[in-house]
């Protein structure tokens, strides 16, 4: 019990702050806007995720080190509700998921293909080796401990992973659900397959991205949230036997091969 009220202690501040910040959000609400031929919406949930962000110990310095890293741990609590309902969502809906199996398995090869634009991207920023861990995957937790299984703890290739896993940290909820809104916009793919491609690798990122489909599409709100979450769940199963046997060495020839035309000499 005491060890309870310590720990209570120590993230009162993380609570009150995230409390304020709800609030924060709540008022300023949704925002939708044109850019070009698409429509834009902001949902209060990305407002409070900016606040944070500029909270933090790089920036305003409200946060600490320290406290950034407990609050890291309070994601997974925060979700982890939302990932019960998917559960629940999903075990009602499962002979949908049945006929839509193949394309819940086959959409990880859909996530290969952003290599062939961000491998030469970030050759041509002036990245090397780093390139080829920060450019495999969506670089979560296992992909880090993926890289550094394969290239080594000290590897420029687990430095890259590592740098775009800081990154996704920060702005990767934000980036998500600013993503799906974009395509949603464009009215070019199903509610559906919007929904299986929110399942990314990270729940945060994943209920970001469905939580805006779902505002967009409310009609669809409940396949959103179950495809989401069934694509998460298969990315999570079989992403990374696709990324150790697939992704690695593909990006490892892409590198060699583009290297020479677009980079600085290899390390």
């Amino acid at each position: 019990m005491y060890y309870v009220v310590e720990k209570i202690k120590k993230e009162f501040k993380i609570y009150i702050t995230a409390i304020i910040l709800v609030v924060i959000s709540e008022c300023i609400g949704t925002i939708s806007f044109q850019v070009g031929w698409g429509k834009i919406v902001l949902f209060p949930m990305l407002f409070a995720l900016i606040i944070a962000v500029l909270l933090g110990p790089d920036l305003i310095g409200y946060f600490k080190l320290e406290e950034c890293k407990t609050a890291s741990a309070l994601v997974l609590v925060a979700i982890t509700p939302f990932m019960a309902k998917l559960g629940i969502l999903a075990g009602g809906n499962i002979p949908k998921l049945v006929a839509l199996g193949p394309a819940l398995i086959l959409q990880e090869f859909g996530n290969l293909g952003t290599m062939f634009l961000s491998i030469p991207v970030a050759l041509l920023l002036g990245m090397k080796r780093e390139a080829i861990g920060a450019c495999y995957s969506i670089n979560r937790e296992t992909n880090l401990g993926l890289s550094i299984h394969v290239f080594g703890p000290d590897s420029p290739e687990t430095r890259g992973t590592f740098a775009i896993y800081i990154i996704g940290s920060v702005i990767g909820t934000v980036y998500m659900g600013f993503l799906a809104s974009l395509m949603a916009s464009t009215k070019l793919f199903h509610p559906w397959a919007l929904g299986m491609a929110s399942g990314v690798g990270s729940g945060s990122m994943m209920a970001a991205a469905t939580a805006t489909l779902a505002n967009i599409y409310p009609e669809y709100a409940n396949d959103i949230f179950m495809l989401g979450g069934a694509s998460d769940m298969l990315t999570g199963i079989d992403g990374i036997y696709m990324r150790m046997f697939v992704a690695i060495p593909l990006a490892l020839k892409l590198y060699d091969w583009l290297a020479p035309k677009l980079g600085s000499q290899k390390q």
